[in-house]
């Protein structure tokens, strides 16, 4: 698997893809659901992206490219998707009581829903457990770094007082992270209600709302 090492600033400076670029992603990541990591070769990515096996591997040299340029699309549309369901249930005025609860919901519904991490963790967990674990630090380094931003807007708007915004987000995304693997937890994951308050009990008091 390719090393996640590098999928950091991948993420910080990618460009958007073009229309070629999204269609071998797309059948890569299907390729991924069907058969899993191991099993997919690049002929069958090929096959499933109508082009030759010559031209994907002038596009990637080789099979960890691929998975990386998949890894780091995941992440991306993560982030586009979490971003997308806050502002979808609150607006940008909103209390920071309300924008936390909306970004937690929206960070561990994502995390638990994304189809290509269940079927890894699911048929071969050797493959993707040791970069969300003992080599985690750069998906755990990503989470934080988006959840400190939105920690410094919050402080810049005057909703939270100053303060150092990174271990508070790097506690909520290994937290994150953690019910993403093991979800077998006291929390109500499965009660939208439930777990809000859970947010509201648990979660909020952290930030130290003014």
């Amino acid at each position: 698997m390719a090393k996640l090492a590098n999928l950091l600033p991948l993420v910080r400076g990618s460009a958007p893809e073009d229309r070629n670029q999204a269609k071998v992603l797309d059948a890569a990541l299907m390729a991924f659901l069907d058969f899993g990591i191991k099993r997919t070769s690049m002929v069958e990515v090929a096959r499933r992206g109508g082009l030759s096996l010559a031209t994907l591997y002038r596009r990637f040299a080789g099979k960890n490219d691929l998975i990386q340029a998949v890894a780091l699309r995941q992440t991306r549309q993560f982030i586009a998707d979490a971003d997308a369901a806050v502002r979808a249930e609150v607006e940008r005025d909103a209390s920071a009581e309300d924008q936390i609860v909306a970004l937690f919901i929206a960070c561990i519904e994502g995390l638990r829903g994304n189809p290509l991490l269940e079927r890894l963790l699911a048929t071969e967990p050797e493959t993707i457990l040791p970069y969300m674990t003992v080599q985690g630090a750069p998906v755990i380094e990503l989470g934080r770094d988006y959840l400190a931003e939105f920690i410094a807007r919050l402080q810049a708007e005057g909703k939270v007082p100053q303060y150092d915004p990174l271990p508070l987000a790097e506690m909520i995304a290994r937290t994150a992270l953690s019910l993403a693997l093991t979800p077998q937890t006291v929390i109500p994951l499965d009660d939208d209600a439930a777990l809000r308050r859970f947010a509201r009990d648990h979660v909020i008091p952290g930030f130290r709302i003014l």
